[in-house]
């Protein structure tokens, strides 16, 4: 019996958690795994006690056509990634990796090209967390190792997106 990988368990664990996203965008499930055990999980949506785009049923950053990876002063959600990053003490995120699944909420297709945005990188950084695994299709990732993030600072270039 072939048995699926242990990268595509925990991402397919992220992609059940993404269901929970209240975003009109994009959807995001993250979990956060340490010596082969999930430290925590979280999905995109709204502080809180506020209401979701969901709820609302709107989106600021759609009806102003701000595009992907630009503006997020305007988007309601809190990150995938902070959410689960917030959920977890420091400690426990050392050396931890994180899984991270993103599809389109209109049309259900894998986020193409999948990156965390320039704040969710710099949360994946000082959290310590290790590697961060991107889901690119049903079957196939991308591994980075989070010290990329850093040797390469996106925050200098003056470029708008992902």
């Amino acid at each position: 019996m072939k048995r699926r990988s242990k990268e595509n368990y925990y991402l397919d664990i992220a992609e059940a958690v993404l269901n929970r996203s209240t975003c009109l965008r994009r959807n995001f499930g993250a979990v956060i795994v340490k010596n082969d055990e999930i430290i925590s999980t979280g999905y995109n949506g709204a502080p809180r006690g506020r209401k979701n785009c969901a709820d609302l049923d709107f989106c600021m950053r759609e009806k102003l056509e701000v595009p992907r990876g630009e503006r997020y002063e305007l988007c309601r959600s809190i990150h995938a990634e902070q959410n689960a990053i917030i959920s977890a003490s420091r400690r426990d995120l050392l050396d931890s990796t994180l899984y991270l699944v993103g599809k389109e909420h209109k049309t259900g297709e894998y986020i193409k090209n999948p990156a965390p945005c320039m704040f969710c990188k710099r949360f994946i950084i000082n959290a310590g967390i290790k590697k961060v695994v991107l889901r690119d299709d049903e079957d196939h990732y991308t591994v980075i190792d989070t010290d990329e993030y850093i040797k390469n600072d996106d925050s200098l270039e003056g470029k708008f997106g992902y």
